[in-house]
């Protein structure tokens, strides 16, 4: 072999390690994390979420990034945070919490594959042609919790059969407000149940709206899906049992914190879903190929220690129905 042909052959191989440590150092893809409440209050959920990214194959910081956005239930700051993952050129947008984050993230792009979670129909809200054909960048979960309201209004009148008006407690900037309340006046006036409806769109509004169910001696409260109550269901609880109130909530989560009773999806199966889905696009699955998802099991979680505290006797067929009971 010629000298020079040999020279050429020797920085030929040197390049080699050079070229396969620029491909292992590619970037890694990028999942934004897009939320509306608060990050601590939310530590159980994202647990689940990564956990079962694992179990589709990408580990956080090994192969994939997550950068988060929490609004901290303060919503005007959600454009904002949707801006700062486009122009971070995510692989795909999670956006969870409530039906603001979705809207905002469908508004902010319409290339960047979006899995959302949100409790509304989305094809009324515009997030997708339809369940089984999205046809557009964005695909997830639905899981209809407001269309509940009426569900969780028959059930806590069969612990609490009262003839004084219910309170319904709701926040007035939810982007369907007024379609969950007429659900829950049809529901009410179809067992000949008055509702009185107080708002809260802050942490001191739900303080405000406790001291006037204490005025009005409010006999039950029915709690109205919202990320905000969500992020505030330790104050919920408290508040419920500072001022002897029975109360329906939306998930377990509340029951777990002292609430006396909840209805709804289990989250932690829908943060399991959009892991799910996340993973598969990042393997190249395109969003509108994705059905969106529908639960198909709703739980029911009885505090009965609350109950007790209450001073309650929870119907041996209400106990019976319930998928968990809290001692």
């Amino acid at each position: 072999m010629r000298r020079r042909e040999f020279i050429a052959l020797l920085g030929g191989a040197a390049a080699w390690p050079i070229a396969a440590r620029a491909q292992q150092q590619a970037p890694l893809p990028v999942i934004g994390f897009l939320h509306d409440g608060a990050a601590d209050t939310r530590t159980h959920l994202v647990a689940v979420f990564r956990q079962s990214l694992n179990e589709a194959g990408y580990v956080e910081g090994r192969n994939v990034l997550v950068e988060y956005r929490w609004a901290e239930d303060q919503v005007d700051r959600l454009p904002g945070l949707a801006a700062e993952l486009v122009r971070r050129q995510v692989a795909v947008i999670v956006a969870v919490g409530g039906l603001r984050p979705a809207l905002t993230a469908k508004a902010a792009t319409d290339t960047i594959p979006i899995v959302f979670a949100v409790g509304a129909d989305p094809v009324k809200l515009g997030l997708v042609e339809s369940l089984n054909q999205p046809a557009s960048n964005a695909t997830g979960v639905s899981y209809f919790t407001f269309e509940l309201g009426a569900k969780r209004l028959g059930l806590l009148h069969e612990l609490v059969p009262a003839g004084a008006d219910l309170i319904v407690l709701l926040n007035p900037k939810s982007p369907i407000a007024v379609t969950a309340l007429k659900d829950m006046e049809e529901a009410a006036s179809a067992i000949g149940q008055n509702l009185t409806v107080l708002h809260a769109s802050t942490k001191e509004d739900i303080n405000v709206a406790f001291k006037a169910m204490a005025k009005k001696r409010a006999p039950a409260l029915v709690i109205v899906s919202d990320p905000l109550f969500t992020s505030r269901r330790v104050q919920l609880a408290t508040l419920a049992a500072r001022y002897a109130v029975p109360a329906i909530y939306t998930s377990r989560e509340f029951a777990e914190v002292g609430g006396l009773m909840a209805y709804g999806v289990n989250l932690a199966d829908n943060y399991r879903q959009i892991a799910s889905y996340v993973g598969r696009i990042l393997k190249g699955a395109k969003p509108a190929d994705l059905p969106v998802v529908q639960p198909t099991k709703f739980e029911l979680v009885i505090n009965l220690a609350t109950a007790k505290a209450l001073g309650l006797d929870v119907p041996p067929t209400l106990l019976a129905r319930a998928d968990e009971v809290i001692e």
